[in-house]
């Protein structure tokens, strides 16, 4: 089948499945996967959002110096090996691996790296929460990137690890504010983006693998596949009756109501990963109503999370209520601050906005369809609100719009969002004072400094258990609770990880 014909044959498969309900039949190719995705990502530059669907798709182009092994331990990817770090924790030098080609022919330098770094501490949330850290990122020869501090940093490798706001190399010519090429080093390369119908990705046959054993996105990354097309499915049903009829090899962010279908119809199968994350309302402390501490802990008093999950997922297979950031099975894992969870409590809020002076003017609540369990929970948490004495705005717009619009502190109160668990507290951005919900403070600030800046395990334990108790008693925002993720594919792909940025290196079509 050539490359032509197979075009023709997905664009017309893509209309279809826009257009909504009827579906076509099956398309199979040798090599080729369509991917259903929760939408049209809102940009293809990584460093530029922490959204998930971002990272599932670039990630395959894109590459970082390091990455994590199954056990989220931070494990060498365009960095030759991990750096020597000197006695004082100030000083990281890195070398680099050689013989590794761009997309675009040219061949991976220091002065790429170095450029590529600067950029990230400019322009990612993840990279300007440590760049007050970072006194200088300088080369030292072709091959090696020396990266200074102005105090220790622990969480330093695991931010420069993740693919998420992610500090991925590209060629020193192609940056800038934004970037000029889609260029990177990964196994695939962009072959062609067409928005909300297809993002085309094809073997890069220069890649060079590591040669570790595969672990996790460590270690050996085989080009398996001939193509992968990442398809923006925005409706969920529409992801569920896609991949059940093999019109998709793969989907992601599936309700979990489709749970016993999937795995009741030959030729697919359900994926689910257990735990996954929590469900967030983010809250706006730069400006509007909730930059004031009695209308956060209002809200925080009338919400109820049980309800909430209850609503959004259905089943208590696939969530858990529950007051820790981590769950049990995380190292992070505290029960600080948890008698302000759960407290479904109209009169203790309706006190609060007294306090606070509310005039009641709406609260403005950013969400979308896309992730339908946020929605769900909004349309919940607003009866809860109306009770505790809020006037509620639900502002219902799709994923790649919301993304945008919380980056604007103008335009909303609360926005809803989800995280999985990360191996790293750090990498949440939430905690630190530059990220979009500004949460600033010098009471806080010095217990996530401490935080950053400590290298023995057991204190840091003891102050991310601190800094839990601060985020209930200064509520910068809110956690649901716990959530398990539904995903599904053909029993014909082999090879998939299950990880909360699912990826297809590695995996293979059977016959």
């Amino acid at each position: 089948m050539t490359s032509t014909f197979r075009f023709r044959k997905f664009s017309l498969l893509t209309g279809t499945l826009m257009g909504a309900t009827m579906l076509t039949s099956p398309v199979f190719a040798e090599g080729v996967i369509d991917v259903a995705i929760i939408g049209e990502p809102p940009t293809l530059d990584p460093m530029m959002s922490t959204a998930d669907v971002v990272s599932i798709v670039t990630q395959h182009f894109f590459e970082t110096l390091y990455t994590f092994d199954e056990n989220w331990a931070v494990v060498p990817l365009l960095a030759q090996d991990m750096p020597e770090i000197s006695e004082d924790g100030l000083t990281y030098r890195i070398p680099l691996r050689e013989g590794i080609t761009f997309h675009d022919g040219s061949t991976m330098d220091s002065a790429d790296v170095v450029a590529s770094l600067q950029r990230w501490l400019k322009v990612s949330t993840r990279g300007k929460g440590v760049a007050e850290q970072v006194a200088g990122i300088e080369t030292d020869g072709a091959n090696t990137v020396v990266i200074t501090l102005t105090e220790s940093y622990s969480p330093l490798l695991s931010l420069l690890a993740f693919s998420n706001a992610a500090a991925m190399i590209v060629p020193e010519e192609v940056l800038g504010e934004e970037l000029s090429a889609i260029v990177g080093t990964g196994p695939y390369k962009l072959e062609e983006h067409l928005p909300d119908q297809y993002i085309q990705v094809t073997r890069f046959d220069d890649y060079v693998s590591r040669e570790e054993p595969s672990s996790g996105g460590s270690g050996k990354r085989e080009q398996i596949l001939d193509e992968i097309r990442f398809v923006p499915v925005p409706d969920a049903a529409t992801r569920v009756e896609g991949v059940l009829s093999g019109q998709f090899q793969f989907a992601d962010g599936l309700p979990t109501e489709a749970y016993d279908r999937i795995e009741s119809t030959d030729g697919v199968e359900p994926m689910l990963l257990a735990p996954f994350g929590w469900p967030i309302f983010a809250f706006n402390l730069k400006e509007g109503l909730m930059a004031d501490q009695n209308v956060r802990s209002a809200v925080q008093a009338a919400l109820a999370p049980e309800d909430m999950l209850y609503a959004a997922f259905g089943d208590e297979k696939f969530f858990v209520t529950d007051a820790a950031l981590f769950p049990e099975s995380f190292q992070w894992h505290n029960e600080e601050g948890a008698e302000l969870y759960n407290q479904a409590d109209a009169a203790k809020s309706q006190e609060l906005l007294s306090k606070a002076g509310y005039d009641g003017s709406p609260l403005r609540i950013l969400t979308s369809h896309q992730y339908e369990f946020h929605y769900k929970m909004a349309e919940v948490a607003k009866v809860y609100l109306e009770a505790g004495g809020f006037t509620v705005e639900l502002d219902v717009v799709d994923w790649a719009t919301l993304t945008q619009q919380r980056d604007n502190p103008a335009a909303w109160d609360i926005y809803i969002t989800h995280s999985p668990f990360l191996p790293e507290p750090a990498l949440t951005s939430m905690y630190s004072p530059t990220s979009r919900l500004g949460w600033a403070n010098e009471e806080k600030d010095a217990v996530l400094k401490e935080f950053t800046s400590e290298t023995d395990p057991e204190k840091r334990l003891e102050l991310f258990a601190e800094l839990q108790k601060l985020v209930y008693e200064q509520a910068p925002f809110y956690k649901v609770g716990g959530f398990n993720t539904l995903l599904a594919k053909s029993t014909a792909l082999d090879g998939v990880t299950e990880t909360p940025w699912p990826y297809f290196w590695n995996a293979s079509l059977s016959e």
